[in-house]
């Protein structure tokens, strides 16, 4: 057993190793330039001329036809869009990439190999985009004024919120624990970020909970986790409070008419920026001594009235175009006022404003930069921030491009849900 399998160690495998490897490599893979790559040329690229060509002379120049040059105007049109186009194109590719700064060099201690190494002198001389300011400023501009040592907080933070929006993204999704689930998180988001210990009152009794997180003022917080607070808390406030003020001013009680009607359009006839100064500086006087809300959640009860005053009315538009009929058929089926509205007419009327309720609601996600008038650093405010260096202030556009990159993404997300909602919703229309 021994020398045999020694022999056969020493023998065969060095036999298979060198007769079947080279052979492998001399016939397969002369074999696969001979045939495969012949096989190739011939059959997939006269397809391809034959067919996608084909495809593309008669279908491309048919649309062009059709809706580029259907006209002398509409021809004209074209052209002109076709020159601008072919001058504005390769100086943007020019600054933004050809011509461009972004310094990186060989890491072997980072996790992919490579490390961002910015250069103010040569982003002096360069004739494009200095990225390198990205890369420099990228935790202010991402977390702001907050603790360098901290920042697995609002990072963990902005993963959390994200999870459960694309989570409740899903219809399927939508039910009693989902709620549950958001009225749970949001609080531990918030103490993720603020740590520090919070009082807790049980029955008359306060207890202080130490969280075990290093204290950090709202006034610290600051970039993109600001702005996701801002919008997301604020959206989800304020749809429900817009609804009821919808439904307050189609109501038959004068009293709830009256109130309704006052708050919209009160609310809607001042600038939001005159919200957020009243919001910071009368609701501490509306408080008891001795109590205090900090700036965020002042800034938060601003955002949250503004839209809903805004959302009302287009709730009430789609209110207002219900048929009669849907109505008198409720009350026929001896539906109380409640039911009638939270089974028949509600569902209905949200479906037909899908659209422009997303629109408000984009229109307060871009409106979230206002709150550097409270002296808090939302995206925005940061990229000005990381601006105020002098060695990286005259590539302060290249920060704005970037804002806007990221403010464009996640506004066309809104807008492309808003239609996959609109689509999934109308099965009338289907």
């Amino acid at each position: 057993r021994t020398n045999l399998l020694s022999w056969a160690r020493t023998n065969l495998l060095n036999w298979g190793r060198t007769n079947l490897l080279n052979w492998r490599r001399t016939n397969l893979l002369s074999w696969g330039r001979t045939n495969l790559l012949n096989w190739g040329r011939t059959n997939l690229l006269n397809w391809g001329r034959t067919n996608l060509l084909n495809w593309g002379h008669t279908n491309l120049l048919n649309w062009a036809r059709t809706n580029l040059f259907n006209s002398w105007s509409n021809g004209i049109v074209t052209v002109l869009i076709a020159i601008f186009l072919a001058w504005l194109l390769p100086a943007i590719y020019g600054w933004a990439i050809a011509d461009a700064i972004l310094t990186i060099t060989a890491d072997p201690q980072s996790w992919w190999g490579y490390s961002f190494t910015p250069d103010s002198d040569a982003c002096r001389v360069a004739k494009g985009a200095c990225w390198d300011f990205i890369t420099e400023k990228f935790r202010i501009i991402v977390f702001g004024l907050y603790p360098q040592a901290e920042h697995w907080r609002p990072l963990l933070m902005m993963i959390m919120l994200v999870t459960l929006i694309v989570v409740s993204l899903d219809t399927s999704k939508w039910s009693r624990p989902l709620v549950i689930i958001w009225l749970l998180a949001v609080p531990t988001m918030f103490i993720l970020m603020q740590g520090g210990g919070f009082p807790v009152d049980i029955f008359g009794f306060t207890i202080k909970i130490n969280s075990g997180l290093t204290f950090v003022e709202t006034d610290k917080w600051g970039g993109l986790p600001v702005t996701l607070i801002l919008a997301v808390i604020s959206i989800m406030l304020s749809f429900p409070i817009a609804i009821l003020l919808a439904l307050g001013r189609q109501s038959d009680l004068p009293v709830v008419k009256t109130i309704s009607i006052f708050f919209i359009e009160i609310i809607r006839g001042v600038p939001l920026i005159t919200i957020l100064f009243m919001a910071s500086l009368m609701i501490p006087l509306f408080l008891p001594e001795g109590m205090n809300v900090n700036k965020l959640l002042r800034a938060l009860i601003g955002f949250t009235l503004f839209s809903a005053a805004y959302v009302a009315e287009v709730i009430r538009g789609g209110l207002q175009a219900i048929p009669k009929g849907q109505y008198e058929a409720a009350d026929a089926m001896g539906l109380s006022y409640w039911q009638k509205t939270v089974l028949i007419i509600l569902p209905q009327a949200l479906k037909l404003v899908i659209t422009p309720t997303m629109n408000t609601f984009i229109g307060l996600f871009k409106d979230t930069t206002l709150i550097i008038i409270i002296s808090m650093f939302d995206f925005l405010g940061t990229i000005r921030l990381g601006a105020s260096d002098p060695i990286w202030r005259p590539y302060y556009v290249e920060g704005l491009v970037f804002a806007a990159v990221i403010y464009f993404i996640m506004c066309y997300a809104m807008a492309a849900y808003s239609r996959h909602l609109e689509e999934r919703l109308n099965t009338e229309r289907r």
